[in-house]
């Protein structure tokens, strides 16, 4: 697929960019290029077995963990007291 003046012209109104006059033709022989890789992607025979279920890739357990960050914090700040920050006041 090429990319050309009409094209372009869609891709920069649904884009809401502007390209400058000299811009243009590299900026179609690089989106011309782009297509060229996506397509020869999409050309790759892959075997149908290969998507079972054995060759995903392995998730953690989901199990929820105490890691006390919140004490962390609250330890580090300059000043805290009953699980809160405490500032200045700034409103009067």
């Amino acid at each position: 697929m090429t990319i050309d003046d009409t094209l372009l012209n869609k891709l920069e109104r649904l884009s809401m960019l502007k390209l400058d006059e000299n811009k243009r033709e590299s900026t179609k022989e690089q989106l011309s290029e782009i297509l060229g890789f996506v397509e020869n992607i999409a050309s790759v025979e892959v075997a149908e077995d290969c998507f079972t279920e054995t060759l995903k890739t392995p998730l953690r357990a989901d199990e929820p963990k105490d890691s006390n960050i919140a004490q962390d914090v609250l330890n580090h700040a300059p000043q805290a007291q009953d699980n809160f920050f405490i500032v200045p006041k700034i409103i009067e």
